[in-house]
């Protein structure tokens, strides 16, 4: 049977649910049947892990700094508390259980933060030297800066290459990866673009976003989906 995989949605001031469909598209093409879960599950994670096989965590608001002992700074953009509440919940109760899990942007940086881990607010404000434009003026599928991987990883063996080329919406970042978690990749400008569970036997989150690519035919992206579906078969 195909795998269930429970993908966390947007959720705007006006009460509305919205996800991209590449995230759609990207699970249904590597194999898995993709279902959008809303908030206000808290009290029915066991459940979820239960029926589900896979969580994929997607893009959307900052994270509430108060999870990470900071106070928002200016630069902060809008965050979704409900939202943190429920995604936190989620990933702690997938890694207990320890079914495969897939945070892209947002997602990456939920992984980190819900395990102990820490953030830049905005990495422009708060990282030192050069940094590279991780907000690009492209469309969405366009390959934009290189990330290296660790040789070695988990990511690297699955895209079967140390070096890549990703996409970038972000304007915050993973700082103190959390324990139990190790680095994937970075880039050139020293920004975490991949984390890895060291105890889990798939947990990955990356900072770019593969579901754009994936849909546009880049072979690492449909690796990724692929090997994150078929972890949840």
């Amino acid at each position: 049977m195909k795998p269930l995989i429970g993908i966390t949605c947007h959720h705007n001031f006006e009460y509305q649910y919205l996800l991209n469909h590449s995230y759609v598209q990207s699970v249904t093409e590597a194999g898995g049947i993709p279902l959008l879960l809303a908030m206000g599950l808290k009290n029915d994670v066991g459940s979820l892990v239960e029926r589900l096989d896979g969580l994929l965590l997607s893009g959307g608001f900052d994270i509430n700094p108060l999870f990470y002992d900071e106070e928002p700074i200016k630069e902060l953009g809008e965050i979704s508390p409900g939202r943190d509440d429920n995604e936190m919940e989620l990933v702690r109760a997938f890694l207990q259980a320890d079914k495969p899990v897939l945070g892209i942007c947002r997602g990456h940086q939920v992984l980190n933060v819900a395990q102990g881990g820490t953030m830049y607010q905005d990495i422009h404000a708060l990282m030192d030297g050069d940094i590279l434009q991780h907000v690009q003026n492209a469309r969405r599928d366009h390959l934009s800066h290189r990330v290296e991987l660790v040789e070695n990883s988990k990511i690297s063996t699955i895209f079967g290459t140390t070096n890549i080329l990703v996409n970038s919406f972000h304007h915050q970042a993973v700082k103190d990866v959390s324990d139990g978690f190790t680095v994937g990749g970075t880039a050139s400008d020293g920004v975490i673009e991949a984390i890895e569970s060291e105890k889990h036997k798939f947990v990955i989150g990356v900072q770019w976003h593969p579901e754009n690519t994936a849909c546009a035919g880049d072979v690492p992206s449909n690796r990724l989906f692929n090997a994150f579906v078929e972890a949840c078969s």
